[in-house]
């Protein structure tokens, strides 16, 4: 095990984690503010990855394919959200389970009758089709790319909740929605908005995963497993526990991969339960929080 494997592997597990945050900080921030299980969110994934194939298409940039695809998927989700997700609030979490997962199914079909089942690929933009040596290791430059783009979201999401007077909004619906409905805030807005940033950003993932991974049908479902691992390890709607969660599970998936491939889910799984032993809500849930 030489440096360039280590410096190589880390870089992937980087990569990972920031495109696994992409998607699993919506999925948190969907859970933490409207309480919702939300299975439709790998769909969202999904589509970021198509509609971006489609804005490539239409402008013949993928820096105005990422921009289109956040911003329709995003629409996506707050009509989604006012269609069906709104009768859900203070329902049984089964029945939430149970129709998002079906609006999953009927996202996944409808890629398919839109797109074709065929596996497409979205081109890594020309400028950045080369290498960049880091300690003497050559690394694909939109890779780096993708750790930098992650880091600047990551710092974004927490300006935006943490700084900004609708973040301050948004947690304080998360912990008293009658104390916020009192003040005059529309609360349908508010809950469509959190949606459509949280579909949003799991379109932001997928369209920038596409020059890596690809895009098909199902490729939601594949993800959104480990991105609910993420949300669990780190703790139910923390923002916080999704990014540590995220390189968490980079980490031991992409070195289980390079190290020994038949044991890479294991690995995910036994870091999983290692948490939960430790801290059964989660690194940064509820009971944890100090």
């Amino acid at each position: 095990m030489d440096l360039a494997f280590l410096v190589t592997q880390a870089l992937n597990a980087l990569q990972a984690g920031m495109l696994l945050f992409l998607l699993s900080s919506g999925l948190a921030l969907i859970f933490g503010v409207l309480h919702v299980i939300n299975f439709a969110h790998g769909a969202f994934y999904m589509l970021g990855a198509y509609v971006g194939l489609t804005g490539l298409a239409l402008t013949g940039r993928f820096w105005l394919a990422v921009p289109l695809a956040v911003l329709v998927v995003g629409a996506v989700g707050a009509l989604v959200e006012r269609a069906f997700i709104r009768r859900l609030y203070g329902a049984d979490p089964l029945a939430q389970a149970l129709l998002t997962f079906g609006l999953l199914l009927v996202l996944d079909e409808g890629v398919k009758w839109l797109w074709g089942p065929q596996i497409r690929s979205l081109p890594t933009p020309e400028a950045l089709r080369g290498t960049i040596a880091l300690l003497g290791v050559p690394y694909p430059a939109y890779r780096l790319l993708v750790v930098a783009v992650g880091g600047v979201a990551a710092v974004t999401l927490w300006l935006f909740l943490e700084r900004s007077r609708l973040g301050a909004i948004l947690r304080a619906g998360v912990s008293d929605r009658q104390m916020v409905a009192a003040l005059g805030i529309n609360l349908g807005v508010l809950f469509a908005f959190t949606f459509g940033l949280g579909a949003g950003l799991a379109a932001f993932g997928g369209v920038m995963a596409g020059p890596i991974a690809s895009a098909y049908p199902g490729m939601g479902v594949e993800v959104l497993i480990k991105a609910f691992i993420v949300v669990v390890i780190g703790g139910l709607g923390s923002l916080k526990g999704a990014a540590v969660g995220s390189l968490l599970i980079g980490v031991a998936e992409t070195f289980g991969q390079a190290l020994a491939p038949d044991w890479a889910m294991v690995a995910v799984y036994a870091v999983m339960v290692a948490v939960l032993l430790w801290r059964p809500t989660g690194m940064f849930g509820a009971e944890a929080a100090t």
